[in-house]
């Protein structure tokens, strides 16, 4: 059984609202080198940077990564741009099955690869100084039954959390729909069953919540508070899970970076659209004017 989940009130005394941080994702830039596509989110004023380790974009399984991570770093510093790392790449691993293999392929071997590369990923956030790496759990296998995919992700994720521990990184899984671990209430069975682990944070996709979770956006942000190590936002429909430039959906921005900012999250707030690559440098360059013009006037930004 699920839990059911309730906004965090906070306890009795709120804590001071957040200055809100923008990034933007490479996964939205792929058409761009990542030095190209950072000067452009330094030059439009981008608090950081969502980096989804990608063949284009510091390629995570060629040589010498740990030589072109120091050079991105000091690339970063440079910039003035912090960095959450992103683990959503379509085909890094598998050629022709997309987000293949996952944590839950029945295959060991599968499995293992998908952890190394979150291993692998969590080295890279360390020598970044990331807030975090984002990952998400994968389908489930067609003849697959849910405990066994249970079991299958929290063994898989095991290792995963034991570097993310010693590294001190948070490990910041993602619900996304379709997946075994679609909502909230997902994310906190995965916590019961790996002992609620201090390093196993959250990643909440905006336009997730607006899509299939019973609570508003808004509300969303408000129970996940205490595990909230990383967010993403786009625009969405009920119902439809499409990534849409803001004004496109129906969601309310100024509740949720209300919300965001009466929380205690100090993170990147990262644009994410896939989808719209093809014209990255637009959307990235009309998407943060209307975030900060939805941030709360007593909340203030970074701007």
């Amino acid at each position: 059984m699920r839990p059911v989940i309730r906004p965090h009130t906070g306890g009795e005394r709120a804590a001071a609202p957040a200055a809100l941080r923008f990034g933007y994702g490479t996964n939205g830039l792929a058409d761009l080198r990542l030095d190209d596509a950072l000067a452009l989110l330094a030059d439009l004023g981008y608090d950081g940077v969502g980096l989804t380790l990608d063949h284009m974009h510091l390629d995570p399984l060629a040589p010498d990564l740990a030589a072109r991570t120091r050079r991105l770093a000091h690339r970063l510093a440079a910039l003035d741009l912090e960095v959450t790392v992103e683990t959503g790449a379509r085909y890094v691993l598998d050629p022709r099955r997309k987000h293949g293999p996952s944590l839950l392929a029945p295959d060991p071997d599968g499995r293992a690869r998908r952890a190394d590369l979150l291993i692998r990923a969590v080295q890279v956030a360390a020598d970044l100084g990331a807030h975090a790496v984002h990952c998400f759990s994968g389908t489930l296998p067609p003849g697959t039954d849910e405990d066994t995919a249970w079991d299958r992700l929290t063994e898989a994720l095991t290792p995963v959390l034991e570097a993310a521990t010693s590294a001190g990184i948070p490990l910041a899984v993602e619900p996304e729909p379709g997946h075994l671990l679609a909502t909230l209430a997902d994310f906190h069975h995965l916590r019961d069953l790996l002992g609620h682990p201090a390093h196993l944070g959250l990643t909440l996709d905006i336009g997730h919540c607006q899509c299939l979770e019973p609570l508003s956006p808004a509300d969303c942000v408000r129970a996940a508070a205490p595990w909230l190590r990383h967010v993403q936002i786009e625009d969405m429909r009920r119902g439809r899970h499409e990534h849409l430039p803001f004004g496109d959906g129906e969601i309310d921005f100024p509740a949720v970076l209300a919300a965001l900012a009466a929380t205690s999250y100090r993170g990147l707030t990262v644009v994410e659209l896939p989808r719209h690559s093809h014209a990255g440098p637009h959307f990235a360059e009309i998407s943060l004017p209307f975030l900060r013009a939805a941030v709360p006037a007593t909340e203030g930004s970074s701007a």
